[in-house]
């Protein structure tokens, strides 16, 4: 093997642990805990984990088969049967998305009417499109005959053979990549950026309180003022950080493979056999990197994961600090929400 295939193996194994162990965490503690099942957040979060755990379990390790043997790893129909599953399990996970921040666009610019506009059934809605819209696409690819083996990308996927349906394919590709990638991805913008404008807004207003109260307290202490004015830099820059990670990751894990899949239909262009596999891995890592942009990182699932090891070890379990939020925190100050 060559370094460029040793380093893109390692790579893809540790994107396949990674992900594998953080998405079943994430479903461990939605099962252990009662409080996050209770959550509206949780249904879109468990169907991004579950699509996420299916994509790591089936289409990463026929990947990296195919890396290893430079050919297509299975027979003809199990080769159609995981190019359905990687086309519907990756469209599915970018709507799961754009559904998360739809509901955390609610929560944070209509949080008095939240629970009405977003309940149970609403999520269960929005899952039945997402599921509809995602089996669309793998359902027409697959009565086309457009399922096949790509070496290109060393995977089962969205491929034809035969010249004269060249056309049908490009209209076809373009049409599934706006209506997943670009719409996701519009979603995202709206929302999350719609979300930074009342954190800025909370934060200017909490920036005020605070610069009136030092200007009261005149015989404050250097230090500590020093304290609050480092702390209202800190709480500007939270929020955006947030966003610029939950965006971020999205473009950055996607939009490599999407472009590469657009600009391979145009003619007499040829894409690099390794830059397509690289993409494809940078792909798959978004199933790594999910977990811990959307739930284990957040304060509520890093208790129920210590309730579980405290279990497991059977320690003395600590109480609870009361934190019971319905959302994880855009920032300290404006996007907590009580449940």
């Amino acid at each position: 093997m060559h370094l460029a295939e040793v380093l893109l193996s390692v790579l893809l194994i540790a994107v396949f642990i990674v992900s594998l162990i953080a998405n079943v965490l994430v479903l461990v503690c939605f099962l252990y805990s009662a409080e996050i099942r209770r959550q509206v957040s949780g249904v879109f979060l468990v169907n991004l984990s579950i699509c996420n755990l299916l994509l790591t379990i089936l289409n990463m390790p026929s990947t990296f088969l195919a890396m290893l043997d430079h050919q297509q790893p299975f027979g003809d129909y199990l080769c159609k049967a995981v190019g359905f599953l990687e086309t519907f399990l990756t469209s599915n996970s970018m709507l799961s998305m754009a559904a998360l921040s739809i509901d955390k666009w609610i929560a944070v610019v209509f949080p008095l009417s939240y629970s009405s506009k977003m309940r149970y059934k609403d999520a269960v809605v929005m899952m039945g499109y997402t599921w509809l819209h995602s089996l669309t696409f793998p359902l027409v690819s697959l009565f086309l005959s457009w399922l096949d083996y790509s070496s290109m990308y060393a995977s089962c996927t969205l491929h034809i053979q035969e010249a004269p349906e060249t056309k049908r394919f490009v209209a076809f590709t373009i049409v599934f990549h706006a209506a997943t990638f670009m719409l996701s991805l519009v979603i995202l913008c709206f929302t999350y950026l719609k979300v930074l404008k009342v954190a800025r807004f909370h934060c200017k207003r909490i920036d005020i309180i605070t610069m009136q109260t030092l200007m009261l307290l005149v015989d404050i202490h250097p230090s500590v003022k020093q304290k609050c004015l480092s702390e209202q830099k800190r709480r500007r820059q939270r929020a955006t950080k947030k966003i610029s990670i939950f965006i971020g990751s999205f473009v950055v894990c996607f939009a490599p493979y999407v472009v590469t899949r657009l600009i391979e239909l145009l003619p007499y262009v040829k894409i690099n056999n390794y830059w397509g596999i690289a993409s494809k891995c940078l792909a798959y890592s978004k199933a790594a990197s999910d977990p811990f942009v959307y739930s284990l990182l957040r304060q509520q699932y890093r208790k129920v994961l210590l309730n579980i090891v405290n279990r497991i070890l059977k320690r003395e379990l600590y109480p609870s600090s009361g934190y019971n939020s319905s959302l994880d925190t855009e920032n300290d100050y404006c996007l907590h929400r009580a449940g």
